[in-house]
């Protein structure tokens, strides 16, 4: 796998997620301890150098242990190397030391979710809904958050959880793959109006209870993995994409 292109793919997805626009105070206090060291850690991290810049930010916290940009970066780094423990370590620091913020809590589900914390990582996905609905102006504004890195096989797939259906499709969830040598791709799970209002005529028992139909399809709609009744429960539906790769 290319590192810059799996790096340069997680800014995006949390650039999507986050507005671009960094917290003030944060990069105030970066600015106020060791601004260039923590400016090489993050260009290593942009670069696909992982690794280093867990160094650098490591670096950083040794000498400044209170050091909320650099805990948040750690944790960053600590993902892309899929090391799920250290990257809570990291993120519940940068909890602590900047409870408010939008980005650290986003860190945290991904953090838990790498570490198979999932209780954790539920309240943290409950915790950014109520963000989404009541918090800071970046939080209103995202549309989702990336809620998991995980590999299969020599594929990396980031799972993207969305607050509200997007699209005209209603895409719930987005899991974007990663392999070598070849383009991103997607796997969306949907649940159209127009499929669903057939589906809710044929199943009225289920859909007074709140359930839908769903497809895993290709973003661009040329393939339908597989279909499925019921409530978009994230790791029933992760299985299932884990299924759909390994079968390729």
């Amino acid at each position: 796998m290319n590192p810059p292109q799996v790096v340069a793919s997680l800014v995006l997805l949390l650039s999507a997620a986050v507005p671009a626009a960094r917290d003030r105070t944060l990069l105030a206090q970066t600015a106020s301890t060791s601004p260039a060291t923590v400016d090489q850690g993050l260009a290593a991290l942009q670069s696909g150098q992982a690794a280093r810049a867990l160094a650098d930010f490591e670096q950083v916290l040794a000498a400044d242990p209170n050091n909320a940009v650099a805990s948040l970066y750690a944790a960053t780094a600590a993902l892309e190397e899929f090391n799920g423990p250290l990257a809570v370590q990291y993120a519940e620091k940068a909890r602590r030391l900047d409870p408010q913020s939008w980005k650290v809590h986003t860190n945290l589900v991904a953090a838990y979710a790498a570490a198979g914390m999932k209780t954790e990582r539920d309240q943290e996905r409950a915790a950014l809904a109520q963000l989404h609905a009541t918090g800071a102006p970046d939080a209103r504004q995202a549309s989702g958050f990336l809620l998991e890195m995980f590999q299969v096989g020599s594929a990396r797939v980031d799972a993207i959880q969305y607050f509200e259906p997007m699209g005209k499709f209603h895409t719930y969830y987005r899991f974007i793959i990663h392999e070598t040598g070849a383009p991103s791709r997607e796997i969306d799970v949907q649940s159209n109006d127009f499929d669903e209002r057939s589906w809710a005529e044929a199943h009225p028992t289920q859909a007074t209870a709140g359930d839908r139909q769903f497809q895993l399809t290709d973003a661009a709609g040329t393939a339908d993995y597989r279909m499925f009744s019921g409530k978009p429960d994230y790791d029933a539906i992760r299985a299932m994409v884990v299924q759909v790769l390994q079968s390729k």
